[in-house]
């Protein structure tokens, strides 16, 4: 049986991480001892460290409590519903990444047509006036001027 500090330093958390995953209904110490300190198994052990790599890959904690009830009980579930879980996040992290290149693409482009030269004053910042154009749409790939004569597109 470990102390929730022994149980800490073997996963490499902090104790706040153990009781926040506690408060959450992730983890739940095996028992007491007689004075009172919450006092962890190996399966606890092996719950946080499935917690933790379940969170290095992206699952929120609803779906690390989902699929921790499923593992308890494996036998009245199929893989389909663990697969479900995990290939919903990929789909959520699928469009992300769209969402990002997207993001980066209209970034890139506007940052591309200002000279960024400190010698030119701000009042015809490509950047700027792309902004201020773009009100209509929410993306400012659109023509993007150059913001000085000399930064040619």
């Amino acid at each position: 049986m470990y102390l929730i500090g022994q149980l800490a330093k073997l996963c490499q958390v902090s104790s706040d991480t153990l009781r926040f995953y506690e408060k959450n209904n992730l983890l739940q110490p095996a028992g007491r001892s007689d004075s009172g300190y919450r006092l962890y198994s190996e399966d606890n052990l092996s719950r946080v460290k499935f917690i933790l790599r379940a969170k290095a890959i992206g699952l929120s904690l609803d779906e690390i409590r989902e699929l921790l009830d499923i593992r308890l009980e494996a036998s009245q579930h199929s893989c389909a519903e663990v697969k479900a879980i995990t290939q919903a996040k990929l789909d959520e992290v699928d469009m992300k990444i769209k969402e990002l290149t997207r993001i980066r693409r209209a970034l890139k482009k506007i940052n591309d047509a200002c000279c960024g030269h400190v010698d030119d004053d701000a009042s015809h910042c490509s950047i700027l006036e792309a902004l201020n154009d773009s009100c209509d749409t929410p993306d400012p790939i659109g023509d993007t001027k150059s913001c000085c004569s000399r930064h040619k597109k």
